[in-house]
């Protein structure tokens, strides 16, 4: 679906940030990571590396997200920069603007943002879309 990207999704999950868990720091991961606890701090996937983030419906992250690309049920407060792709499900709640290359949003999915489509080839780094007139 994406290619023979070096960026491309990967199913497997390597790290789990369990319900009951609250990180308070930056961290940054390659691979897979599901957040079904809190975080406080940004979260970045490495670059050139194959990365997935999972947010579930009872997780937050409160700072600035950078992946890949991101399936979100939960809450994000802060920007949300999503390189390839980014999928909105029901229950998610973000409180800050969405980058993203390619997007799909669920009924019931709230974001109180702006949408931002990045153009051009996806890319570890968000290039904002230009109107020429």
């Amino acid at each position: 679906m994406f290619g023979n990207d070096k960026q491309k999704a990967t199913s497997r999950i390597d790290s789990l940030i369990g319900l009951e868990t609250h990180i308070t720091g930056n961290m940054s991961f390659s691979g897979g990571l599901r957040v079904d606890g809190e975080i406080t701090g940004d979260v970045t996937a490495v670059e050139d590396k194959q990365s997935t983030l999972v947010v579930s419906e009872k997780a937050r992250i409160k700072g600035t997200v950078r992946v890949a690309h991101l399936v979100l049920n939960g809450v994000i407060e802060g920007p949300i920069y999503a390189t390839h792709y980014l999928e909105l499900q029901a229950k998610c709640r973000v409180q800050g603007d969405v980058h993203y290359h390619t997007l799909e949003m669920h009924p019931g999915a709230v974001v109180s943002g702006q949408l931002i489509h990045m153009a051009g080839a996806p890319s570890g780094k968000p290039v904002l879309e230009t109107k020429s007139e």
